[in-house]
């Protein structure tokens, strides 16, 4: 089966990385696994970042010329055409302006994964691009729902019938990999990074950028502070444009913290692998790729009980969830489980069983070929 491939939140193929770049791409991973001509039909970003009129004409406008060109470039090659739309991530910041034209216009089956509704978006600034994702999430056939909440908010809005739950996913078997190297890359990064074997290892991933991201890192370092009497060594992961304010907020904790800079997949691997408690106050974010790649390398999880965060780590099981992302509330579940290994290492065991079971790419597959037959097309 032929698939056009679009994500209009930000192209697979942009330099900047992100969760959500990730995603998109082990999409494609996953249908071309499956054995499907997966192609990207534009690279045109639809993100809008603070809903600005102009910023949102500008995109329709392209949106526009680039429909002409896909149109006449089917419309010439008929066999060139795909048998599936798939939209990755639509959303008020970032509408689809191609997919239901080119649906109405080719009667092509359209389905989107990650798709939210906010109606309190309806007026405003993001009017237009709120309009805009209703009529695309509105005009699929099939919505995979990658949150129990987005899940609650679309059923809402289209009906039971067409969303479907689809919880986000990876490819454990790097992570997995590292994992039966545990010992050996906990002393290559004890040797490397001079860490102390002695002491358990919190870590944390993450791109250092403005918004939601640079207030988890600062609720971080409010929760070290706070937890400051138990023995621990931070370990970080990540750069971006906000690396001194980060550096800043960690400054009182000294020499207990190591910043590692920006790490390739392999390291990255090794580095969950080594670690002793993944620790992520996900302030405001959808799920976070992150937790479900610790889980995946048996790291066990602490984080908040909000948003998508309990679709991919089981509280007590695989991980702890707070009730809030307060640092107090987070400090208290850190110093419970710093004094609780037996607890650590059971969900360490937990985590990666129920990672390849529910949320790999192969779990992932097996609900596309269902959606698949669904929709009467090849699985």
């Amino acid at each position: 089966m032929r698939v056009g491939f679009y994500a209009p939140l930000k192209p697979p193929d942009h330099p900047e990385p992100s969760g959500d770049r990730r995603m998109a791409r082990l999409l494609i991973s996953a249908l071309r696994g499956m054995g499907h001509d997966v192609a990207v039909i534009s690279g045109l970003r639809s993100y809008n970042k603070s809903g600005d009129a102009g910023q949102e004409a500008a995109t329709a406008a392209a949106a526009q010329f680039d429909l002409q060109r896909i149109e006449r470039a089917w419309a010439a090659e008929p066999a060139g055409r795909p048998d599936l739309l798939f939209t990755y991530h639509v959303y008020h910041k970032a509408a689809d302006y191609l997919g239901p034209a080119l649906k109405s216009r080719f009667g092509l089956p359209y389905v989107i994964a990650e798709a939210s509704v906010a109606p309190k978006r309806k007026n405003g600034p993001w009017a237009a691009g709120y309009a805009q994702a209703a009529a695309a999430i509105q005009a699929a056939d099939a919505i995979l729902a990658i949150t129990t909440l987005d899940r609650a908010c679309l059923t809402a809005f289209v009906g039971e019938e067409k969303v479907l739950p689809f919880p986000p996913f990876i490819d454990p078997l790097p992570f997995l990999q590292a994992a039966a190297r545990r010992e050996d890359e906990r002393r290559l990064l004890a040797e490397r990074f001079h860490l102390p074997l002695c002491q358990p290892w919190l870590l944390a991933v993450g791109m250092m950028r403005g918004g939601d991201k640079l207030a988890s890192y600062r609720r971080l370092a409010e929760t070290l502070q706070l937890a400051r009497q138990a023995s621990w060594h931070m370990l970080i992961a990540g750069d971006g444009p906000e690396e001194t304010a980060v550096l800043a907020a960690f400054g009182p904790l000294g020499g207990r913290t190591r910043f590692l800079g920006q790490l390739e997949l392999d390291d990255l691997a090794g580095l969950y692998a080594a670690s002793d408690l993944y620790v992520w106050p996900a302030v405001n974010e959808a799920y976070g790729m992150a937790l479900l790649e610790a889980q995946a390398a048996g790291l066990p999880v602490l984080s908040v009980n909000t948003r998508g965060v309990p679709d991919i780590v089981c509280h007590r099981e695989t991980g702890w969830l707070a009730d809030d992302d307060s640092a107090i509330a987070l400090s208290d579940a850190l110093l419970r489980l710093l004094n609780a290994p037996a607890e650590r290492q059971a969900m360490a065991a937990a985590a990666p069983r129920r990672v390849e079971r529910h949320l790999s790419i192969a779990a992932a597959q097996q609900r596309l070929a269902t959606l698949f037959q669904q929709l009467g097309l090849a699985a």
